[in-house]
């Protein structure tokens, strides 16, 4: 029996992915290449554990209170732990910043820094976990303004348009791993098998058509006029503006997995200001870890992301929890929101 070629132009790594990738840009010295197999690492690891949660005793709460003021979980603080651990040695960052802690995590001594910066929200959705639903991780990596020494907190508020890397990694039926490094929007999947993320969504654009709009409706007594119009537009009931094809609601709770429906089929993701809840004036999800990437991702799959008013990637950030309000997805329903938000309120 004569053994056929393997057309190996079919099977692509994220490992092969990214040193193509790499090959683009002649000035590359391979360091942010090996930050994202640190962050493919971390997402195998977080992983493996979602699916054995039960079994490990890793669901449930910590009974710890975290700066955001919730409770953190058991398998939040293992994915804080598991990508800090996994980037503060290897000479590849001056500094991260993780959703779960209140300032900056410097690189330890006697480590060497690096020349990038890492946010990130280790466990997105995380109210989700005891339910078997979506959850996620987002990151995004700058590289540091400091010249050299530890990282300091100016490394790490920076506009989202200095991005040089945003992505997220989607724990569900399988786990993919969708980055950008402004070349394109590329998703991979996790063969469980030979544990390697492989090449399944390669030059993602959110679809023109969108189909679904993304948005917890329980609170749309709390949203303003231009918010509660635009709402209606979706649901086609706003019969002076030419609505669209009337959109389904879906709604997760968890953003990675309501954005990356959303990446795939067409539609708008939102959470807006809350006006009668104190707590959120300005919305309840994060600019740098969660508003910022996701926006910068949409982006280059030709969406938009916007606070309702001007382009998230746009804003500067004056504190790294700091809140606004997010409508991301397909550009045309982000331009559409802003457009109610001028008029109505």
């Amino acid at each position: 029996m004569v053994m056929q070629p393997l057309d190996d132009s079919k099977i692509v790594t994220i490992e092969r992915h990214i040193l193509n990738e790499q090959r683009i840009y002649p000035e590359a010295t391979g360091v942010l290449t090996y930050l994202l197999y640190d962050l493919a690492l971390a997402g195998k690891v977080i992983a493996s554990q979602t699916t054995r949660a039960g079994l490990a005793e890793i669901l449930g709460r910590t009974g710890d209170i975290n700066v955001q003021g919730e409770e953190v979980m058991k398998l939040d603080e293992l994915a804080d732990h598991m990508i800090f651990h996994l980037n503060n040695h290897t000479g590849r960052l001056a500094v991260m910043a993780s959703e779960e802690q209140e300032e900056i995590l410097l690189i330890p001594e006697p480590y060497e820094t690096g020349k990038y910066v890492l946010l990130y929200d280790p466990l997105d959705g995380s109210s989700n976990i005891d339910f078997n639903v979506s959850i996620g991780t987002i990151f995004a990596i700058y590289q540091r303004k400091s010249e050299t020494g530890p990282g300091c907190i100016d490394d790490c508020l920076r506009k989202g348009n200095e991005m040089v890397v945003a992505g997220y990694l989607i724990y569900g039926a399988s786990t993919m791993l969708v980055y950008t490094s402004g070349n394109g929007v590329h998703g991979f999947t996790l063969d469980p098998s030979v544990g390697e993320f492989l090449l399944t969504h390669p030059n993602i654009r959110i679809p023109e058509k969108p189909r679904y709009y993304s948005v917890n409706q329980a609170y749309s007594k709390c949203w303003s006029e231009g918010v509660r119009r635009f709402t209606n537009y979706l649901q086609g009931l706003d019969q002076d503006d030419n609505p669209p094809n009337k959109l389904s609601l879906r709604y997760i709770g968890s953003m990675v997995a309501d954005f990356h429906r959303n990446l795939l089929a067409g539609g708008v993701f939102y959470y807006p200001a809350d006006s009668k809840d104190p707590r959120y004036p300005d919305g309840k999800l994060r600019l740098v870890y969660e508003g910022a990437p996701l926006a910068f991702i949409a982006e280059q799959a030709g969406g938009y992301g916007s606070d309702g008013h001007q382009n998230l990637l746009d804003i500067q950030p004056k504190s790294l929890h700091q809140r606004a309000p997010m409508f991301i997805g397909n550009k045309q329903l982000v331009e559409k929101a802003e457009e109610y938000i001028r008029k109505f309120d």
